[in-house]
């Protein structure tokens, strides 16, 4: 073919690596020079960190007790007294105060009662003190969920949401479910040996008829909530409401 006529544009040969092309010259890549492989050619991943969170573990000692409410008539007043936890401890135990059988099962009983009241503000304490039986087993109930997280998550994620769902029992298989799906993140729980899991359920379902939410049938109960335990449970964000079978914002 012979040279194109004068005055018409000459069609630009096809770029080699994709640059632009612009008044016949390949664009992106400077001629007679190399691309230096120093410059960024995408985003900078460098900070970016390919670690993974490990969830807290989750405290697995409830394995007696259920809510320990009668054991909190005691200890309560001794605390507003005292003002210190670790003197209560010593009280209770040189005493015998929770009358336990046996010198090992006090101790064991006033470490797991002082780790749940200790969760709970002194307004709470004081309250604990002087309030009528279904106040105080509903702030057990909260003592028992803020110390255990897995307690905690079982009453909002399967409780309160069995309630709100209008599922109306809830059953051994209910618990069996939720430590499975907890499990996949927590080594903790698929290390634990059958007979401590069952001791765990069975003590949580205890706490759970003792304050009035489970009935022998293994119905939900909805409680009646008290203003002054109300007010407790709002002062907080979110609110410890989630942590029973009852409606209402959170």
């Amino acid at each position: 073919m012979g040279p194109h006529p004068r005055g018409l544009a000459q069609p630009p040969a096809a770029p080699e690596s994709g640059g632009a092309v612009r008044g016949g010259r390949l664009l992106g890549r400077p001629a007679g020079r190399e691309v230096r492989s120093d410059l960024p050619t995408g985003p900078d991943t460098s900070c970016l960190s390919t670690s993974v969170t490990t969830p807290e573990a989750y405290r697995l000692s409830f394995v007696v007790g259920g809510l320990l409410a009668t054991e909190a008539t005691i200890a309560a007043p001794l605390y507003l007294e005292l003002r210190d936890w670790a003197a209560v401890r010593q009280a209770l135990n040189a005493g015998n105060l929770l009358h336990a059988r046996t010198r090992s099962t006090a101790v064991r009983l006033t470490r797991e009662l002082i780790q749940r009241l200790s969760v709970l503000t002194d307004a709470e304490i004081a309250y604990l003190d002087t309030a009528p039986g279904p106040d105080r087993l509903h702030l057990m109930w909260v003592a028992l969920c803020r110390h255990y997280l897995l307690v905690a998550e079982f009453a909002q994620e399967v409780v309160h949401d069995h309630y709100l769902l209008g599922v109306s029992r809830l059953v051994p298989a209910d618990f069996e479910r939720f430590w499975d799906s907890k499990a996949m993140w927590h080594a903790e729980l698929e290390e634990t040996r059958p007979a401590t899991r069952t001791k765990l359920r069975t003590n949580l379902f205890l706490a759970l008829r003792q304050s009035g939410m489970l009935a022998d049938d293994a119905t939900i109960v909805s409680p009646l909530l008290s203003p002054e335990v109300l007010d407790f449970l709002d002062a907080r964000t979110p609110s410890d409401r989630r942590f029973f079978p009852v409606g209402g914002s959170l």
